[in-house]
């Protein structure tokens, strides 16, 4: 607890965390406006015009209320998972940055207690992102629905799942970032690769898949599970989709994802020579 605590200091007592968090805020606003936007698109029944009847089915479960419901209530996912990516990120490669990392191993010489505490801290300050953007969610969510004569549907256990799943994926996309984190030693690089490999992963992926659907089947979209952001985006869906995986299998994967991440990085921690 010690160890982490005074990760915990070392967050605190830079600009790092409220930096991020003004940064979050109006990318926040900005995708409850688009979500806003496409809630009234689906709930009025836009777009539903000339299209197969698979499609029909997904856009019919796109605009129930669960998912509708289950979208404003996890909104600034896409760009929170990236910010606590970047803290995590942070997290480790500061201490390379200012040139603390031997006296942090001199001090804690147990590197593998060390490398937990950098992941307990990165989730605590995970959970607090998501925590605070929930709470927004929950107040303007809710009002959206009311604006399209939805009720806020709080009493669906789907919400509640994609809620959870929600702060599963902030949790698990902090220990990817404490990963990175280790592999990359320098701020710089291990920041500028993350953003890369989220944003054009994500955009890149999915122009990809959907490319490769329309040539070989609907089947190729399962493979969008193999993509981690396509893979958190997945989990907190407030209804089946036709045609794409389980929520569920997101999850699954994801985890896998961050378990080998956080091992690896601990092996890397423990073995690599700091000076």
């Amino acid at each position: 607890m010690n160890l982490v605590r005074s990760e915990l200091l070392k967050i605190r007592t830079t600009n790092t965390w409220w930096v991020f968090g003004l940064i979050t805020l109006p990318l926040w606003g900005l995708t409850l406006l688009i979500n806003w936007l496409q809630t009234e698109t689906l709930a009025n029944g836009i777009g539903a015009g000339d299209v197969t009847a698979e499609q029909a089915d997904q856009l019919q479960a796109a605009a129930s209320a669960d998912s509708l419901a289950a979208n404003l209530y996890t909104n600034g996912q896409f760009f929170g998972l990236l910010i606590v990516m970047l803290l995590g990120i942070i997290v480790v490669t500061s201490e390379f940055f200012h040139q603390t990392v031997t006296t942090t191993f001199l001090t804690a010489p147990h590197r593998t207690a060390v490398m937990v505490a950098k992941l307990v801290a990165a989730a605590v300050l995970a959970i607090l992102f998501w925590l605070v953007t929930t709470v927004l969610n929950l107040v303007f969510g809710a009002l959206i629905l009311a604006t399209v004569d939805f009720a806020p549907q709080l009493g669906s256990g789907a919400i509640w799942r994609a809620i959870g799943l929600n702060a599963l994926a902030y949790l698990l996309w902090s220990v990817l970032g404490v990963g990175i984190g280790v592999l990359i030693r320098s701020q710089i690089g291990a920041t500028v690769t993350g953003i890369l490999l989220y944003l054009g992963g994500s955009i890149g992926a999915a122009i990809a898949i959907g490319i490769l659907a329309t040539r070989f089947g609907d089947w190729i979209n399962n493979l969008q599970l193999l993509v981690p952001s396509l893979a958190s985006g997945l989990m907190v869906t407030g209804a089946e989709i036709p045609g794409n995986p389980p929520r569920w299998a997101g999850a699954a994967v994801l985890i896998g994802y961050a378990v080998v991440t956080g091992v690896v990085g601990t092996l890397t921690i423990r073995r690599r020579d700091i000076s």
